[in-house]
């Protein structure tokens, strides 16, 4: 089957208001087949099972049958390959990397244990620094190397921002590498988007910003980020406290006292 006929395909089967609304109720979560028909009381759970099997066929719905149970995953990958044909190069990056994770999510739904769960998390963190807005923003950017504490190449490893949309905030070790953002959006010296996992693995799409606010002689630094996919229940608490100490100690130290990290 082409992409035409896949595009076709993915049409009609949002054509009917029913089959958007159980994509709705997937967005926050798998379902059991017995759980959406409760949310249609008007309709018979025949009629569900038809607007479900059409909406698997789409490839909008992804089926786990456990035992007797059929748990129904929201496939964002079909909604994704449809966008794309109209998306610009920059608003496409997150479908980019979703269409990358394909594989991935197809075998993770069949295959993953207790320890993922098709999940979601949010951060939003802020910190005021003593230092102009100037000085803040070439820390997060060309002085990235001097005070990033965590790395995935090893500690003898550097790192590197490319301050252009499109650019890479990039690990470069002796033997690997590790891409840990794409920028996406960049208005300098006010704020910076950015794509990136961040030490996650498998079916996840990510993005965090900063956004730099002028406050008399210091700047605030505001940090939001977003995570969603197939997520280690972990993943959201360790990402939290590693921001805080990231941004509230490593950056705070580095742009008002010129320390850097040291791995020793």
């Amino acid at each position: 089957m082409n992409n035409e006929e896949e595009l076709s395909i993915t049409f009609r089967a949002l054509t009917h208001p029913i089959r958007r609304e159980i994509l709705d109720l997937l967005k926050n979560g798998p379902k059991t087949t017995g759980e959406i028909s409760e949310a249609f009381a008007n309709i018979s759970r025949y009629a569900v099972m038809k607007h479900l099997t059409i909406l698997e066929e789409a490839n909008l719905v992804l089926v786990r049958r456990k035992g007797r149970q059929r748990l129904n995953f929201l496939n964002a990958i079909s909604l994704q390959n449809m966008a794309d044909r109209w998306m610009s190069h920059v608003q496409s990056n997150v479908a980019s990397s979703l269409l990358t994770l394909k594989s991935t999510i197809e075998r993770g739904i069949t295959q993953m244990d207790n320890e993922f769960k098709l999940d979601t998390f949010q951060i939003e963190q802020e910190v005021r620094i003593e230092a102009p807005i100037e000085k803040v923003f070439a820390s997060l950017t060309e002085d990235i190397n001097s005070w990033w504490a965590y790395r995935l190449c090893g500690e003898d490893s550097t790192l590197s921002f490319e301050n252009e949309i499109g650019g890479r905030f990039i690990e470069k070790g002796k033997n690997s590498q590790a891409l840990w953002g794409t920028i996406t959006f960049l208005h300098a010296p006010y704020e910076i988007r950015l794509n990136g996992l961040l030490g996650m693995t498998g079916a996840v799409t990510s993005a965090y910003a900063y956004k730099l606010k002028e406050d008399r002689e210091a700047t605030i630094l505001s940090l939001s980020h977003q995570a969603s996919g197939l997520l280690d229940p972990n993943w959201h608490t360790a990402h939290e406290e590693g921001w805080k100490e990231l941004l509230g100690t490593f950056l705070k130290n580095y742009v008002e006292q010129g320390k850097k990290y040291n791995a020793n």
